[in-house]
């Protein structure tokens, strides 16, 4: 059996998981502007619930821009649907104070996960910089996160992002790597990929973590291909590479909705598959805001669980 806790910290979670061999299954979605979109958001989240999901995040927003909601449906998730929620956090349009009150807020409303961003640079921008005031680097807002934690005496688990193919400000996978380290030493419990669909560039990059001393869980992020063109432009922005059957795919799909969604569906659940037989610590999915994909992925997943088991 699968075992789901409610009301823990993601390192409390990754932990009883490990011991019990059983992987996490997590879910990303973004605040709506709308009240008819944050409708929308819950239904989608409760669809999934009773797959068992491990936890559910909410991003920040495009430079900040939704982060009062954010704190507001990672609270109503954790208090109306019973599942363990986190908050992102971005460096994004905010002073170190700002943000500062911010984490506050979210450790006030009993929020005890938060995934420290630096974030993208806002739309136009060519290259990140902060705000007068600001933070440059995630590695300082993790850092913040337990100086707050700590000056409030609240619990608190914090994550951070990694990159298997390198931050796309960067191609040099060496100074990526000690970037990320940086990361882990100011204080990050557990890591979440970039999204990604070559198995081969997720165990790569954990060798060459381990090999540097990074010891804390890395959950692969995983996107289902819903949409081609949006595809298309996430691996633009972000760098990630398509191998060349699924590239091939994608462009036979490109005009078929439907299509694009079963090819997604299937090619990602045979990467799910392939990563939880050679033992990650979980699945971490990226919705956009859409359950029926994930839905149908974590469903079969779960339907082959004695056969991982018997494999893995």
């Amino acid at each position: 059996m699968w075992f789901m806790f409610f009301r823990m910290r993601i390192d409390d979670l990754l932990r009883f998981g490990s011991e019990r061999g059983e992987p996490l299954f997590s879910f990303e979605f973004f605040p709506p502007k709308t009240e008819a979109g944050v409708e929308a958001l819950f239904e989608a989240v409760r669809a999934l619930r009773p797959l068992g999901p491990s936890f559910v995040s909410v991003t920040w927003g495009a430079g900040g821009s939704t982060r009062g909601r954010t704190l507001e449906m990672v609270t109503r998730i954790k208090q109306e649907l019973e599942i363990e929620a986190m908050a992102h956090v971005t460096c994004v349009g905010a002073t170190r104070d700002e943000l500062s009150q911010a984490i506050e807020e979210i450790l006030d409303a009993g929020i005890d996960n938060v995934l420290a961003l630096r974030g993208d640079p806002p739309r136009g921008q060519p290259s990140f910089v902060p705000v007068d005031g600001g933070l440059k680097y995630a590695s300082e807002l993790v850092r913040l996160v337990r100086e707050v934690a700590e000056r409030k005496k609240k619990p608190v688990c914090v994550g951070a992002a990694c990159y298997p193919e390198g931050h796309v400000e960067t191609r040099d996978l060496m100074k990526d790597l000690r970037n990320l380290i940086e990361k882990v030493h100011a204080g990050a419990d557990f890591l979440i990929t970039q999204l990604f669909f070559d198995n081969r560039c997720y165990f790569d990059f954990v060798g060459r973590a381990r090999a540097a001393g990074v010891e804390v869980p890395i959950i692969p992020g995983i996107m289902p291909i819903q949409n081609i063109e949006q595809v298309q432009r996430f691996t633009a922005m972000c760098g990630a590479h398509v191998p060349g059957k699924l590239a091939a795919a994608m462009k036979v799909r490109k005009d078929d909705l439907d299509a694009a969604i079963q090819l997604g569906v299937a090619y990602a659940t045979l990467q799910c598959a392939d990563l939880l037989r050679r033992g990650v610590p979980g699945v971490h999915f990226y919705t956009l805001n859409r359950s029926p994909a994930t839905r149908a992925i974590l469903a079969t997943l779960r339907a082959a669980e004695p056969w991982l088991e018997a494999t893995g």
